[in-house]
This record gives C-alpha cells, structure tokens and sequence, in this order.
C-alpha cells in the first residue's frame, strides 16, 4: 500500500504560505519556508489549539496561544507550555506535486 498522499501543486503553496488540510483524520499542516517543505500535525498538545497562523522562526513553529515551541523538522517540543512533541510527516515532491508519508 502507498502511503505517500498529495497534497497540492509545489507552485499552489509559495515560500512563507501554509496550508491545512484533513488526512485520515489528523489536521495536518503544510508550510514552505524558503522552499524547505515540512508537514506537522495542527494541534498543540498543550491545550488543542491550532498552530496555523503561529509564528516561523527558521525550522521552528510558536503556536499562537500560549508561546510553545516546536521543530518542523521532527516535531520536537522546544519550549513550554507544551511538554509533548507533535508528530511530524516526511515530505517530498514528484514531478512538481507536493506529497507527505502518512503511515
């Protein structure tokens, strides 16, 4: 079975833009930052809150709520509140569609 699910056209998603979307039932969101794709699951473990909208610093999301930190990269959380990490999805492109793994 593919696990490795499109998500939208490289050119729909410009640096510095994000998407959300709904797969398998997970709020999932998609940023490009300087053309690096990272897809990280939409919800601080915290209190729920979305992080769509919250601030990038370089590989890092601030969620908008409450401060805490977390690298898009591997989901890891940097900074409290929040003690738990996010999940983090791989991402890849395939003849100019952005695609994240989703097991």
């Amino acid at each position: 079975m593919d696990n490795w699910h499109e998500v939208c056209e490289v050119s729909d998603l410009p640096p510095g833009t994000h998407r959300v979307i709904s797969m398998k039932g997970i709020s999932v969101l998609v940023i490009n930052v300087e053309e690096q794709y990272f897809a990280v699951e939409n919800q601080c473990p915290h209190d729920g809150a979305p992080l769509a909208g919250g601030e990038i610093e370089g590989d890092q999301i601030i969620c908008p709520r409450h401060s805490a930190r977390f690298c898009l990269r591997t989901g890891e959380v940097l900074a409290p509140p929040a003690t738990e990490d996010i999940d983090s999805y791989p991402v890849r492109i395939v003849d100019g569609t952005l695609e994240i793994f989703m097991p």
